[in-house]
């Protein structure tokens, strides 16, 4: 089963609030599963993302398409990296998910759809 792990933070508040070790602690969590996810054949694609403040938000509005310099959310968290994972389980997907969200108070777990729905 396909499932995308969504990991929610602000990486500009981390660098001003964290402790220096802590970051580097958290790089290094990132790599590390980042390669056991490779090496065990799970992971499908990853990223990580730039801070929300490069962004840009593009809107159809009324009088047209209108883009705008993000970031496009009102809180200061929003979604800083994603891994698409292919794993036996729910289970494991959660297992997953348990060991990054030490590193951000969120992670959302979504099944991935091979289709879309009938209609």
């Amino acid at each position: 089963m396909k499932y995308m792990i969504m990991m929610f933070g602000s990486a500009e508040e981390m660098m001003a609030t964290a402790d220096p070790e802590w970051v580097k602690e958290m790089i290094g969590f990132m790599i590390q599963i980042d390669k056991d996810l490779r090496d065990s054949g799970e992971m499908v694609f990853n990223a990580g993302l730039a801070d929300p403040s490069t962004s840009k938000l593009v809107k159809q509005t009324d009088n047209g398409v209108i883009t705008t310099d993000g970031p496009f959310a009102e809180s200061k968290e929003s979604l800083i990296g994603y891994w698409v994972v292919d794993v036996a389980s729910e289970e494991r997907a959660v297992e997953i998910c348990s060991s990054i969200v030490k590193y951000s108070r969120v992670v959302e777990l979504r099944p991935v759809q091979d289709a879309p729905p009938e209609v």
